[in-house]
């Protein structure tokens, strides 16, 4: 119980005590997301986008699995009629699945057994633990688009369970990101790969990367796949994680 505690204290400190960083953040997603937009923020954790996305006028889907999680998030969102919050996880099909969580760290928490062996040997998840598991309910993102409309932006960041979630989705929606973590690239290179077939059938995607939540863009332009591929390889041998941006029509 002290360790969940700790680990949802944290979380707070992290995603709502970091005014600089919010200010940032909206920059960030304003070019995203206007007044009255949806946005659907897949993993949502304690609602640190969700907040950010509000002060923007934009409606959300706020997706968590996580029991802890879902209370504050229902704490703190619980009565805004303009967010619709999610008590499930997301995935290539509806139906139910396992979730490993980690109480001290719950910012790792995942469905994905093979992303936990992948990040395992990296030195900077020595101290993690996924010390319980629940079993969490599972719809798709066009289960979600069917439930609440299309999203004029959608953020995936299920620790390693991202390629399952792009699979799910049949259409390309305007914006989205998924995260990047070095020590499993090549599972971000598959998702990157899903996306840009999504988008071959709209015009295609640009892309961008935005480096260990900072809140701002590492290129000055929007970039093509093999040159978004080829920046990632740049912060590769760092461990640097962060987050892939991509836009239908960017330039």
């Amino acid at each position: 119980m002290l360790a969940r505690a700790w680990g949802i204290t944290r979380s707070l400190a992290v995603y709502h005590g970091q005014p600089a960083k919010h200010r940032h953040a909206r920059q960030l997603y304003g070019q995203f997301l206007s007044p009255g937009d949806l946005g659907f923020d897949i993993g949502a954790h304690v609602g640190g986008r969700v907040r950010t996305w509000r002060r923007l006028g934009a409606r959300v889907v706020a997706v968590e699995p996580q029991p802890d999680c879902l209370r504050v998030l229902r704490l703190g969102f619980g009565r805004d009629a303009d967010v619709m919050i999610e008590p499930t996880a997301v995935g290539a099909r509806s139906g139910s699945a396992r979730l490993e969580l980690s109480s001290a760290t719950p910012t790792v928490s995942t469905m994905s057994s093979s992303w936990i062996e992948s990040v395992t040997a990296d030195p900077s998840f020595a101290g993690v633990r996924w010390d319980r598991s629940v079993e969490v309910p599972v719809v798709t993102l066009d289960d979600l688009i069917a439930r609440h409309g299309v999203p004029a932006f959608c953020k995936v960041d299920v620790e390693g369970f991202e390629v399952d979630v792009l699979a799910g989705l049949s259409r390309p929606v305007r914006g989205l990101s998924f995260e990047y973590l070095p020590p499993a690239h090549d599972a971000a290179l598959a998702a990157l790969d899903l996306v840009e077939r999504l988008g071959a059938t709209a015009g295609g995607y640009r892309y961008n990367y935005s480096p260990v939540e900072t809140m701002r863009f590492a290129s000055d332009r929007w970039l093509d796949a093999a040159e978004l591929v080829r920046l990632l390889e740049t912060y590769r041998p760092a461990g640097r994680s962060g987050d892939v941006y991509a836009r239908l029509g960017a330039s």
